[in-house]
């Protein structure tokens, strides 16, 4: 009876083995189902694919006489001087090299013939080449001579920029030289198109992609830096209470290209591989001055060929037409200003001219002049 016994607590019988089975499977079904009975929704949802929202706060507020200190001693004061015409401009660079690489605005030195430079650190003068620019972009990168080991600016990036961020503008503020002048502001506006006026030669220019700042940016600050509360440079100073495209009205505004912009026109220049947006070493010219007075993509019209320069020593005068600069076909002013900016001074170049005397190619060989 005994083993009996033991035999059945070994050996369930088989209305236990179904009770079981029973049990089980209806834990399963439960488990399956859910308490409420439900099928499971066909929507999933995965704990690692949900959005949690980012909040950004606000930034460290910038303190002024840091961010001097920090880059007022690597700028300069910047004067550019046309003989011809009798027509200065001043402005401000920031120091990229000990040696003597200065980065401006290329409004500053446009049209100049000489080129001057005062370090602002410790008051030498130098004379300054333009190692290359881009009209563009309104960048140009200038090249001192005999410097003496510089003071370099810190050079940031633009791309974490945000709108309400604290900048300082500081540059040579009205062009007076000396102490530069620094100006607080916010930005407003991370791309910004605006037509920009030059005073010097009153000729507009359309930029885009331009930092927008609350800050009462004045003339001769061109050049200069604008800094953020590390110290770090992150745009170079192009306008002041500019035309913008929204034709906003208010307080005083400066605008600055992003410095990652500019550094992109630095490397390019370093490089010495031009385009037809940068130009690199002295600019090449022909001695004309050109408009688009004609039909759309007919070429660049001749208002005046300079005496002296290479296309009037050519033959070329007022009313002939350029179409093409090597057989690169030229439908505009801008178009042949491109084709120029890839050549150097002795390049010679084939001109086909369309005018009074019918079509006719002219060879013509290129002299220095003043950046464009």
């Amino acid at each position: 009876m005994d083993e009996e016994r033991q035999h059945m607590t070994r050996r369930p019988s088989g209305r236990g083995r179904a009770l079981v089975m029973i049990v089980t499977l209806v834990l399963a079904v439960t488990a399956f189902l859910g308490y409420r009975g439900e099928l499971p929704s066909r929507t999933w949802s995965y704990p690692s694919e949900i959005a949690t929202p980012i909040t950004l706060g606000p930034r460290a507020p910038l303190d002024q006489m840091f961010a001097e200190a920090a880059v007022g001693s690597a700028l300069v004061n910047i004067n550019a001087s046309t003989k011809t015409s009798g027509l200065d401009a001043a402005g401000s660079g920031i120091v990229l090299t000990a040696d003597g690489e200065v980065l401006t605005s290329h409004h500053v030195i446009k049209g100049a013939e000489t080129v001057t430079v005062t370090d602002v650190g410790n008051g030498t003068v130098y004379d300054a080449a333009v190692l290359g620019y881009d009209s563009g972009a309104d960048i140009a990168l200038l090249g001192l001579s005999a410097a003496s080991p510089l003071r370099i600016a810190t050079i940031g990036s633009s791309a974490g920029l945000r709108v309400r961020d604290e900048v300082m503008a500081i540059g040579n503020a009205g062009g007076a030289g000396g102490t530069p002048t620094a100006v607080q502001g916010h930005i407003t506006d991370l791309d910004s198109a605006i037509v920009a006026v030059n005073s010097v030669d009153l000729s507009r220019k359309p930029l885009s992609g331009m930092l927008e700042v609350s800050a009462a940016v004045t003339s001769g600050q061109s050049g200069g830096a604008l800094v953020d509360r590390r110290g770090d440079v992150v745009g170079v100073i192009a306008a002041a209470s500019g035309a913008s495209a929204r034709a906003d009205t208010g307080p005083p505004t400066g605008y600055a290209v992003p410095i990652d912009t500019a550094m992109r026109v630095v490397r390019q220049i370093r490089s010495g591989i031009p385009t037809d947006t940068v130009h690199i070493g002295p600019t090449a010219t022909l001695g004309v001055i050109t408009s688009n007075a004609l039909p759309t993509g007919t070429g660049a019209r001749v208002d005046a060929a300079i005496y002296g320069m290479p296309a009037h020593s050519a033959g070329l005068g007022t009313g002939d037409v350029i179409t093409s600069v090597d057989d690169r076909v030229i439908t505009s002013a801008k178009s042949l200003r491109a084709a120029l900016n890839t050549r150097r001074p002795n390049d010679t170049v084939r001109l086909a001219v369309t005018g009074a005397g019918g079509q006719r190619t002219v060879a013509v060989v290129l002299t220095v002049g003043p950046p464009n």
